[in-house]
C-alpha cells in the first residue's frame, strides 16, 4: 500500500485533536484502519506495515493525538461493540 493511501486513510477517517485527553491508541488506530480498508474494498496491510506507513505520514501511533471520524468510525465502533448495534 502506497504511503498516499495511508494518507488518504488519515484524511478520511481521522481528525487532529491536540487537546484530547483520550486520543486513539495504536490498537484503536489500526482497528479504524481495518474498518476503513474494508469500506474501500482493500485488504488491510499487517500491523507492522501500517505502523511504518503511519510513521512515513508523520504519525506516532503511540501519541497520535487523533480522533476517529466518518463512516469508518461508525463501522469500527459497531464492529468493536456489537451490543451498541
Amino acid at each position: 500500500m502506497a504511503s498516499s493511501q495511508f494518507q488518504q486513510f488519515l484524511d478520511e477517517a481521522t481528525t487532529s485533536d491536540p487537546s484530547s485527553d483520550f486520543p486513539l491508541g495504536p490498537d484503536c488506530l489500526y482497528g479504524l484502519y481495518v474498518s476503513w480498508a474494508a469500506l474501500h474494498g482493500l485488504t488491510p496491510k499487517p500491523d507492522q506495515a501500517f505502523r511504518a506507513g503511519m510513521l512515513r505520514c508523520g504519525v506516532d501511533v503511540r501519541n497520535s493525538r487523533l480522533r476517529m471520524t466518518g463512516p469508518a468510525a461508525a463501522d469500527y465502533i459497531l464492529s468493536s461493540y456489537p451490543a451498541v448495534a
